[in-house]
């Protein structure tokens, strides 16, 4: 038995002016005035006084609140999707009603996953995608696209855009590409990688032998695993009839000779299902938010005596490049910078 490696507002608090009652606390309501008959005409004065009792105090505090919430939907508005699709930054992906659950996780953010279909001179590879804006800007996997001729990508509704690679980074094996003529399109949802603990339930979404939006799930089971992966563009595609990815992990290599220029990452180790095809997909937190970009896998090969063929499947030792390194490289990635 051989094994191998696969990639798979601003608050503004505004003073009430209502006076503080004897004897009580500053901010307390007072009590309500006791019973009086209607002031004479005359004696607008004192209907003035009555007036900034409780119910002025009360519309200061709903004036307030509404200051407050007007902020807030501000502040999303400008951190999800204003000029440009930027990724959303909120962490209300799942509806409350299905939050903490593998359907609400798939439901939410699904559709911000796509899957890619790269041609080369040495063939086709298949992978997937984040949508990390509106118009279609998308992060993967550099080896998902490394060498492309073109480029194929299907979006959840089954629509198939053109797209053309804007900046690749090997040594952090990522690549940000843009389709044609998109718009209108869900971002995905960047959640924060150094928050993560092992243990922590998570979701990964990805397209695994073409299989468009593969849903499996599984746990954190590691962090900081070092990964070492080639940077030569002519290691970029399997090199095996098996598929794979020229990967080294624990003193090991899979999947051939990683060659002799390669980079070392450090990565997030699941045991959420991860098969070929996989790699460039999302491994998401149980809020709905990207935690990680999945990159590589681990599997058992076995060839059946005299046949040739192999067997091969996902044991449960999958890897992803951690959120932060993304959002940290996606400046570079944008600039059109290819490394």
């Amino acid at each position: 038995m051989t094994e191998t490696f696969r990639h798979s507002g601003e608050y503004h608090q505004q003073q009430s002016s209502a006076p503080v009652p004897p004897g009580g606390t500053q901010g307390a309501f007072p009590p309500p005035p006791a019973y009086a008959p209607e002031a004479p005409q005359g004696h607008g004065p004192a209907r003035r006084r009555r007036a900034r009792g409780p119910l002025a105090l009360l519309a200061a505090v709903a004036i307030a609140a509404a200051a407050v919430g007007g902020g807030t939907a501000y502040a999303v508005q400008t951190l999800t999707d204003r000029d440009g699709g930027s990724s959303a930054t909120s962490t209300d992906v799942v509806p409350t009603s299905k939050k903490g659950t593998v359907s609400g996780v798939a439901e939410a953010v699904s559709p911000s996953i796509v899957e890619i279909s790269a041609s080369t001179g040495q063939g086709k590879s298949t992978g997937s995608g984040v949508i990390t804006k509106s118009d279609g800007e998308i992060v993967t996997n550099n080896h998902v696209v490394a060498g492309a001729t073109s480029i194929k990508v299907r979006t959840n509704d089954g629509k198939t855009y053109d797209a053309e690679v804007v900046g690749t980074d090997s040594k952090k094996d990522l690549a940000l590409i843009q389709l044609k003529d998109a718009s209108g399109l869900k971002p995905a949802t960047l959640g924060n990688s150094d928050n993560v603990k092992v243990g922590d339930e998570v979701v990964a979404i990805g397209s695994p032998e073409g299989l468009t939006g593969t849903v499996t799930s599984g746990i954190i089971s590691a962090l900081e695993r070092d990964v070492t992966v080639s940077t030569d563009e002519g290691q970029q595609q399997p090199q095996n009839p098996d598929g794979g990815w020229p990967f080294e992990f624990g003193g090991q290599q899979f999947n051939g000779d990683t060659g002799s220029s390669k980079t070392t990452y450090k990565a997030l180790q699941t045991d959420a299902s991860l098969n070929p095809g996989n790699s460039g997909g999302a491994l998401i937190d149980m809020n709905g938010n990207i935690i990680g970009i999945n990159s590589a896998m681990y599997s058992p090969s076995s060839s059946s005596q005299g046949s040739g063929e192999s067997a091969s499947g996902s044991v449960g030792l999958g890897f992803a490049i951690p959120i932060d390194t993304v959002k940290n490289d996606l400046g570079k990635l944008r600039s059109g910078s290819r490394t």
